[in-house]
Parts: structure tokens; sequence; C-alpha cells
């Protein structure tokens, strides 16, 4: 890859796991159902009318806004709400083993030793996390799990759905979700004019990053990334999300530090890298992650 491409590779994951923090400094400021409404709702509005779908693709694009939009991204603000940065990042990492175990139910994908040992690795490094103090909580753990899976069901339909265009697909996901989250919003939060109305610097300033910066510039550059390259050579680029992520949580957040955190989440970017890249020739990777949350984009 060029020493330009490749720049541009690690500032898409720099925006994402910066992503992170932005999103802990949001919830902080903003109900966290109301600021993913307010993030999607921008997003739609910049990308849906420049990039039109088919009429019969529509159907495709509402399932994803539940399980992308609504599942993927809601509960993964929610959970970040009340989790480390770092551990949050590790967490929603899990989505990869989660969508190679359903390629291989769903779609009769060859597992493979090397795939397995991954799946064994981030598995057991998430029991690693489990027995340490950063942990969050059962719920909030279960709500950044359940993202993970949110994203990865996300992948399984993209593979079996109708081919759209990533910039669409964001639009369009984000446009369908958006009156969903906002119902959700209403019915669990409460007082939006006036949250909105308090709101600072943290909470509009994370509206703003996670739509212009994580769901709008970091996708773009990363789809061109990825139409240029062979996708085994750009997507082990993620692989440093979740570790910047952890990084950035000490620095800025004074997020902790022991052993449990180092060793599980060492297991799961260890066991995620097994899955993803693939050694020896061909163009992708059985199950090739497309970034979206946190990293993937949260």
């Amino acid at each position: 890859m060029p020493l330009r491409d490749l720049l541009l590779g690690l500032l898409v994951i720099a925006i994402w796991a910066l992503n992170i923090i932005v999103i802990k400094l949001g919830v902080s400021d903003m109900p966290p159902l109301l600021l993913t409404t307010l993030r999607l709702a921008l997003v739609a509005a910049l990308l849906a009318p420049f990039h039109p779908v088919a009429r019969h693709q529509l159907p495709f694009l509402a399932l994803l806004s539940v399980t992308f939009g609504v599942m993927n991204f809601a509960l993964l603000i929610i959970g970040l709400g009340q989790a480390e940065a770092g551990t949050g990042a590790l967490l929603v990492q899990m989505g990869t083993p989660f969508a190679t175990l359903l390629a291989v139910i769903f779609l009769r994908e060859r597992l493979g030793a090397k795939r397995l040992v991954g799946l064994l690795l981030s598995f057991g490094g998430i029991g690693v996390l489990a027995g340490g103090p950063t942990l969050p909580a059962p719920l909030p753990t279960a709500l950044l799990l359940a993202s993970a899976l949110g994203w990865a069901v996300s992948q399984l339909l993209i593979k079996l759905g109708p081919k759209v265009s990533p910039m669409a697909m964001a639009g369009w996901i984000a446009l369908f979700a958006t009156p969903q989250l906002a119902l959700a919003s209403w019915w669990f939060e409460d007082n939006h004019w006036q949250a909105m109305l308090d709101a600072g610097l943290a909470g509009w300033g994370a509206v703003l990053y996670t739509a212009l910066m994580s769901s709008i510039l970091a996708y773009g550059i990363w789809f061109g990334l990825i139409r240029r390259h062979d996708v085994n050579r750009v997507v082990p680029l993620t692989l440093l999300v979740p570790v910047l992520a952890v990084i950035l949580g000490i620095v800025l957040l004074g997020d902790s530090v022991n052993a449990y955190k180092l060793g599980g989440g060492g297991m799961v970017v260890a066991g995620v890298a097994l899955i993803v890249i693939r050694f020896g020739p061909g163009r992708a990777p059985a199950t090739p992650p497309v970034p979206t949350a946190v990293s993937k984009d949260p």
C-alpha cells in the first residue's frame, strides 16, 4: 500500500478510536438515545438525498436499520455510557467472532483451524476480562455484546441482500433508524428539549463528530481504500482501533490499567486478527469485517 493510502488508513483508525472517547464525553452531557437520534438524523440529511436507491432495496435497508442502526449504534452508545472506553472498545470487537459463527451456521462457510483458534482466543479473552475489575456491570456488558451481535447480523444480511453502495447504505439506514430511535428516546428519556438546550460542547460536539467525522468522512476514506486495495491489506488496520481506544481512554479519561484488561484485551485482538487476516493468495477473508462502529464505527 502506498504511504499516502497507509496514512489515510491510519487517519480513519484514529477517527474511529477517538470516536469512543467522544461518545463517552457526549453521553455525560446528553441522553444516549437522543444523541444517537440526532447523529443519525444528521447523517440521513447529508447522505440520503444525494444517494438514491431503488424501490426494491428499501425493505432490505429498513431491516438493516433495525440490526445496524438500532441494535448496533443505540446499544453501543448506551453501553459505553456505563463502561470504560477501552473495555467497551474491546467488547464490541466480538462482532467479528459473532459474524464468523453466523457465517458458519447460515452460510455454511468452512471454519478451519486458524479461525477456530481465533474464536477460542476471542471468547477466552472475554473470560479473562470478566475476571478483572474493569468489566462493566452485567447490563452494560450485555448491551455492548448485543451491539456486537447486531453488527454481526448486519454483515450476514449485507452478504445475502441486494448490492447497495456504502454511502447510500449509510444514509438510508440512518433515515429509517432515526424515527425508531426518536420513539425509543421519547419513551425511555425525558425533557428532550431542555436536554438539547442544556447540552454544551461535549454533547453537541459528539453529535457533530460522530456524524461528520466518524460516519461520513471516515467511511468515505475507508471505502475508497477498499476499492483501491485488497481487502486483506486494509481490514487488518481495524485491529488498531481497540488498541488506540484503550490508550486514549487511559490518557484522556483516566481509565485504569491492569493485567486483566491487557491480557484479556490482547487475547481478543489476537483472536480477531486470526479471523480477519488471511495468509496466502486471495482478495478477502471469508468473513471480512465491514467497519461500522468503533471499530468499526460505533
